[in-house]
Formats: structure tokens, sequence, C-alpha cells
């Protein structure tokens, strides 16, 4: 350091010194990855390759689905169709009507219907700490069947017109989640509990489902049978709105608290050490997914195991993180009840099994081998 000038000049650093700390910042940069990184960004990738296949499957089999039935049609000649609609330019009213009136809504309705309960099964498990929580486990469908049966067979309904047995039958669908909602707020129950309650309110209603069956019009019969089992064959346009403004809001809430989601996941103790309120959230998870849940089964009726297939599938690939298992269920819901639709037009053709009947030959299976795998595996 030299006083006379004013100048502070740097220390000398000993070359050993030197030497050492060069050596040092070669060494991490040139630091060999033990395959850790290397993996978890493998995995993170994954997911969103899965999102993106999920997202793929549904947008060709949602043209070829439209293609099938007893005027054939070619992809290329279905999409030249719905453009022409778009455009008001339409060339051929049969064809239009075919194509845009009577076959395009049940795919949508499919799309639809696939995302939502396939989100409401994600948020239920996690909510409900359990599995095999879907809204068909926890009596939601099984109020919208009793509703809709009400309405078909006594003519009982809360309101009229066109729309009279879709309002019984969303009414009703959330008599089970009130029901539990207010078990719980009562005597503070367990999420087991709570799952618990579903299914026992889920027997009652399937019980008075079964006693207006024994006495209704044998008229009345077929309507009933072809609401319990589910199709998305029945839907027009002017249903849709309702459930994709439904369906796309609830998706979206339930995304934006996906992180809390995943903090609930983790077990009520620990969720309240982290200074959330477990009652408040649940509540809100529950009345969203129910609200969605009523949407689509009241257009569509009963379609099970879409909610409870999905999520397990989807979190295989993607692991436990809502963050990305909310979307990539809801992918995988889509292709899935897409897929069965189709697969229920063709494989007894011409005859047609309801998306309903092939999901409970999906789902079935399904609802064993999680419960054979053990509560531990089903959440790794």
């Amino acid at each position: 350091m030299d006083l006379g000038s004013g100048e502070v000049n740097p220390p000398r650093i000993n070359a050993s010194v030197r030497s050492a700390v060069d050596g040092w910042f070669a060494e991490t940069s040139a630091d060999t990855d033990d395959g850790t990184f290397t993996r978890y960004r493998s995995f993170q990738n994954r997911k969103w390759v899965f999102i993106a296949v999920c997202m793929a499957v549904t947008a060709l089999v949602s043209a070829f689905a439209i293609t099938v039935g007893a005027y054939d049609l070619s992809i290329a000649e279905v999409y030249s169709i719905i453009w022409a609609h778009i455009t008001s330019a339409v060339y051929d009213p049969d064809m239009d009507y075919i194509v845009v009136t009577l076959r395009s809504p049940r795919v949508v309705v499919a799309i639809v219907a696939g995302i939502g309960l396939a989100v409401a099964g994600v948020v239920m498990q996690s909510t409900l700490l359990n599995p095999l929580a879907d809204p068909y486990t926890t009596g939601i469908s099984s109020g919208a069947s009793f509703g809709a049966t009400l309405a078909m067979t006594l003519g009982l309904t809360v309101a009229s017109g066109q729309y009279a047995i879709v309002i019984n039958a969303f009414v009703f669908s959330l008599i089970p989640m009130m029901a539990i909602l207010s078990i719980a707020r009562i005597k503070r129950a367990s999420p087991t509990t709570m799952i618990m309650a579903g299914i026992a309110i889920m027997y009652v209603f399937n019980a008075c489902t079964t006693v207006m069956m024994l006495w209704a019009d044998p008229n009345d019969m077929d309507a009933v049978y072809e609401w319990q089992v589910g199709s998305v064959s029945k839907n027009i346009w002017d249903e849709i709105p309702l459930m994709v403004a439904v369906t796309v809001a609830g998706t979206i809430v339930m995304q934006l608290l996906s992180r809390k989601l995943n903090v609930l996941s983790t077990g009520d103790e620990s969720a309240r050490s982290l200074g959330m309120n477990v009652d408040q959230m649940r509540t809100l998870n529950l009345l969203v997914v129910s609200m969605m849940t009523a949407a689509i089964v009241s257009f569509t009726g009963l379609i099970g195991f879409v909610g409870l297939v999905a999520p397990h599938i989807a979190r295989l690939f993607v692991g436990p993180d809502n963050r990305f298992l909310i979307p990539a269920s809801a992918a995988l819901g889509a292709a899935l009840l897409v897929c069965a639709d189709l697969l229920g037009r063709v494989v007894i053709a011409p005859s047609v099994l309801p998306v309903g009947v092939i999901m409970s030959f999906i789902g079935g299976p399904m609802f064993l081998w999680l419960m054979l795998r053990g509560r531990s595996r089903m959440w790794s």
C-alpha cells in the first residue's frame, strides 16, 4: 500500500492459495454429473410429453370418431364440412347436419366430461386422502341418478320445462356432498369418515332409485336405464355451453389452488402446521368439484370410474404433484372418454354400447387392482 500517493494496492495473493482456488473452481465447473439432475430433467420432460401425447390422441381420435357412422366420411371431408359451417359456406346441408349437428356434439361432450370428471377425481383423492375417492364413490352420481329417476318416473321436479330432468339431477347431485360437509363440520370428521359417509349416502340413494324403478311405468324404464348407464349420444349443442363454462372455471380454480392442494395432501396436521385452514380448504375443494360433477352428470347420466382411472394412470407418469397431475389427468380423461365412446360404437356395430358401460369394463378391474396394490403403492 503506497501511503504517499493515496492509492491502495491490492495485497499479493500467495501463489499456492491462488492455485488452490483456481483448482477449486475448475473442479466445480468440470464436476461430473452423478445422474440425479439428468434424471430429474428427464422426469420433468416426461410430464409434458405425457400431457402432449394425451392431447394428440384426443385430437386424432375425435377427428376419426366423427367419420364413423352410417355415412362413411374421411377426416379431410369432416374438416372441410366443419370449416364450411364455420365460414357459413355450407355446400352440402345433409352432410353438414350429420357432421355438425349429430356427430360433433357427442365428441365435444365426451372431451368436456372426461376433463371434468378426471379433475374431480384428482381433487377428491388429494382432499380426502383416499386413492379410491371419485365422484362415483362419494355419492354425487347416485344423487343425480335419484333426481333424474324421480323426474322420469313420478314427474316430481324442482323446475319445469325442457331441462326439468337435468335440473332435478343437478340439485340432487349436490345433496350428498352437502351432507358430507355437514357431517364433517358437526363432528369434525376425518377424511376417512367423510368418504365412508359418502358411500353410505350412495347406498341410500341407490336403494331409493331401485324402489322407484319397481313402481315405474314400463314405458319410463327405457329412459331411466339409458340415463343410468351414461351416454354422450343424446346431447345437443344448446347443452354444451353450461358444461364447458363450469368445467373450465372449476379446472382453472383447482389449478390455481394446486400448490395448496399439495400441502393438504400431506395430511391435516402437516397442513395446519404450515398455517393452512384445513377445513376451509377442504370445503372449497369439495364444493368446486361437486359443481363440476353435477354440471356433467346432469346431462350425460352416470359415467363412472373416469375420476378413478385417469388420475391413477396419470400419477404413474407425472407423479403426485397436483400442479402437473391436474392437467395430465384432464388430458388423459378426455382421451379416455373419447376412446371409450368410439369403442362402444364400433365393437358391436351397428349396435352401440353406452360409454358408461365401456368405462365400467375398464374401471371395475382397475378398482380391484388399486385395492390389491395397497395404500402405500397407490401413492408412490
